[in-house]
């Protein structure tokens, strides 16, 4: 079987793009495995696939599976993708789009300058919401991981993090604690792990372990949980620059129940077919 694919990426954050409108595709775990491998398939973070949608003032559907190939609920710089894949595919003229998601609706916009601005929506709070094992919702919470107490902030953007602040990014434990973190006991759901680091009010850096997928280059949803975490915690004045490994991204929050807005880059690669192995 033949699929046809574009690769694009955001701030290095990769993706496999599958128009399931054009084509009737939309990947098994092991076919999203099997794609995402960097060996044996295309090899990307995340696959994201567009859908018609039947919900009324919404043009798509959107879906993600991380390279594992569990289907989670929402992926940040991926949105920002998804716009610029309907956009040059033909798919829509707007551009400003409403993106079904598993976790609600979603806004991302292509500027004419080539930035993509996307309505990330409320973040929440709650452990219930996030899910996360917890009698408070207190901004801070002490975790167990190994043999070492950790403080973290737990943020929901539709896909559950955990940020903690680090002195220096760079020597953060991320291979380490990343992993023990994503599948600490306490978030049912597993959980990303964000490591952070303040420069200043205006501007953090950040690297994450995201679950399913490992550290990636850049997390858009991570990048407005730091945020959101740092805001809360007062650290941070919105808006925000955040760099990550793979580049900047600029994040804004006006606290309460606004809305996180995301402001980065959406970068497609290129568009091909592959032919999937017949035991998949």
């Amino acid at each position: 079987m033949k699929i046809r694919f574009t690769k694009m990426h955001g701030l290095g954050n990769d993706f496999v793009v599958l128009d399931a409108i054009n084509q009737n595709f939309v990947p098994t775990p092991e076919q999203a495995r099997w794609l995402a491998d960097r060996h044996f398939g295309i090899g990307c973070d995340q696959l994201l696939v567009v859908e018609k949608t039947d919900t009324p003032g919404v043009d798509f559907r959107y879906r993600i599976f991380n390279a594992d190939g569990g289907e989670v609920e929402q992926c940040g710089n991926g949105a920002r993708c998804f716009v610029r894949f309907v956009h040059e595919q033909g798919l829509t003229q707007k551009r400003e789009i409403r993106v079904e998601t598993k976790c609600g609706i979603i806004a991302p916009r292509l500027e004419a300058d080539g930035q993509v601005n996307v309505d990330m929506g409320a973040p929440r709070f709650l452990p219930a919401e996030i899910p996360f094992d917890s009698a408070t919702d207190a901004v801070v919470q002490p975790l167990m991981v190994g043999d070492a107490t950790i403080d973290i902030s737990v943020v929901s953007m539709g896909n559950p993090h955990a940020v903690q602040v680090v002195a220096d990014v760079d020597a953060a434990p991320v291979a380490q604690l990343g992993p023990l973190i994503e599948a600490h006991p306490r978030f049912p759901r597993r959980v990303n792990a964000g490591f952070m680091q303040i420069v200043d009010r205006h501007a953090i850096r950040l690297r994450v372990y995201e679950r399913g997928a490992g550290e990636t280059l850049a997390c858009g949803t991570g990048a407005c949980a730091a945020v959101v975490a740092g805001i809360r915690r007062g650290l941070l004045d919105s808006p925000v620059r955040v760099a990550t490994r793979g580049g900047e991204l600029s994040i804004a929050w006006g606290g309460a129940n606004s809305p996180v807005m995301m402001t980065g880059p959406a970068t497609t690669v290129f568009t091909a077919e592959i032919e999937l192995p017949n035991n998949l």
